[in-house]
């Protein structure tokens, strides 16, 4: 089911999600379906779109769901950076879905997560999947994009 997303202004978005706990994983199924479904509505009526974290749906659960070729749900996600290597990128944002900020991300990170069966994993990325974790990594945090802008004139209407 498509929910609806927290939009930039609202002060939940500004929450830490605490962590997930190894007997609410079933519970847990239908919020993952949710988000999918919210991620696949927004990037058909925006035609961008590639992940998602639970705060920005009002679930206040350190959860993570990523589609770029395929599903991922990444539970009690740990994020360290491989390389001092920044890179700077335009951001965008679920939350804010008409605005683009210009931010400084590591090139390079590594993620440490636990999937649906509650097995330990690790993902290693750069660059673009980089980005795009530490964004959504943030979210957990209650930290926005916009928070992160390189200076006061970082900020881009799309078009």
């Amino acid at each position: 089911m498509e929910r609806k997303i927290l939009l930039l202004g609202d002060k939940r978005l500004y929450e830490k999600s605490i962590p997930i706990e190894k007997d609410e994983i079933e519970s847990l199924a239908p919020i993952i379906t949710d988000m999918h479904d919210t991620l696949m509505a927004f990037r058909k009526k925006y035609k961008v779109g590639r992940a998602i974290a639970a705060p920005q749906i009002g679930v206040f659960k350190r959860l993570i769901y990523m589609h770029v070729d395929q599903p991922l749900a990444l539970l009690n996600p740990i994020l360290n950076f491989t390389d001092t290597k920044m890179i700077e990128v335009m951001d965008d944002c679920m939350s804010f879905p008409n605005l683009l900020v210009l931010v400084n991300r590591y090139k390079k990170c590594r993620i440490a997560y636990r999937d649906t069966n509650w097995k330990q994993c690790v993902l290693h990325a750069d660059n673009h999947i980089a980005e795009l974790l530490q964004h959504e990594y943030d979210h957990l945090d209650g930290i926005l994009a916009t928070m992160k802008a390189i200076d006061n004139k970082s900020f881009y209407v799309k078009k």
